[in-house]
């Protein structure tokens, strides 16, 4: 029997894509991006499209460069020292990467959540949701950072568990309250993409599943990309799954993308089958 076949239970059949507000906005197409560290190349060649509606998993063995190609996805792969990029990410048609882009602004559009919870450790959950609202845009009035914060928690499910909460700190939540809190904080500036690097490897299973559902909800107004090293969340939580392997010299490519149903059960690279049931990586 198949290995892979053991993933069958836990993919979801499949859907058509949630339908937005937004329409066909929000659609990203990667094409023949490359990213450097310096003099070391850490992915090249990687062609992908992530449409609206759906969760895309990025799943791959570690090193093949799954967090270097979402940094690049809103442009935070620069900030790091020497770091830069070659070829195109477009959202919505615009490449992000056009001389004269804003990272500044491609970020207020494209947000991310890390893999370990990082509330700022000296504000409170309702300064944590507030936090980029008061960085990047005009100021509001209390009554709608008010309105911001309910909203947000609401999203991500977390009002009802920090209404009574809102002036502690944030890091006295628990793990998974502290990454809804990060997720919350992610959305209050009303982004088009969220992008999230293993948001649920430091968390146990209950908080995990949370982080799941919450997904689901909100990819009708987001386009969703999720990094995970985890192959039954991807199978459980995703739409779309894209695989990335290193070759010999530590550089990572695109194997195949597709369906998560597909991927799964009837990958068209043997390698994908190798990784997926545990024979690589």
């Amino acid at each position: 029997m198949n290995p892979i076949r053991s993933f069958a239970d836990l993919i979801p059949d499949a859907v058509p894509a949630a339908e937005s507000r937004q329409g066909a906005e929000r659609s990203i197409a990667i094409r023949g991006l490359a990213a450097y560290y310096g003099k070391h190349k850490a992915i090249e060649g990687i062609d992908l499209d992530i449409g609206p509606g759906v969760i895309t998993a990025i799943i791959g063995p570690s090193g093949c460069g799954k967090s270097t190609l979402i940094r690049c996805i809103n442009r935070m792969h620069e900030v790091i020292a020497g770091a830069y990029a070659t070829g195109s990410v477009t959202l919505d048609g615009t490449d992000i990467y056009t001389p004269g882009s804003d990272p500044v602004q491609i970020r207020r559009r494209i947000g991310m959540v890390f893999q370990k919870p990082n509330p700022f450790p000296t504000r409170t959950v309702y300064e944590n949701v507030i936090a980029g609202l008061r960085l990047n845009l005009p100021r509001k009035s209390k009554a709608d950072y008010d309105e911001v914060v309910e909203r947000s928690l609401r999203s991500v499910a977390l009002w009802d568990e920090v209404k009574d909460k809102l002036h502690d700190a944030g890091t006295a939540l628990s793990g998974g309250q502290q990454q809804r809190l990060c997720i919350a904080r992610a959305i209050a500036i009303k982004p088009e993409v969220l992008l999230l690097d293993e948001p649920c490897s430091a968390l146990d299973p209950t908080a995990t599943l949370k982080i799941e559902d919450l997904l689901f909800s909100l990819k009708i107004d987001y386009t969703i990309v999720i990094v995970t090293h985890n192959m039954q969340q991807a199978a459980r939580a995703s739409d779309r799954t894209a695989f990335l392997m290193a070759d010999e010299n530590h550089v990572g490519h695109l194997v195949e993308a597709g369906p998560t149903r597909e991927i799964f059960l009837k990958p068209k690279d043997s390698r994908t089958e190798d990784y997926i049931s545990g024979r690589l990586g």
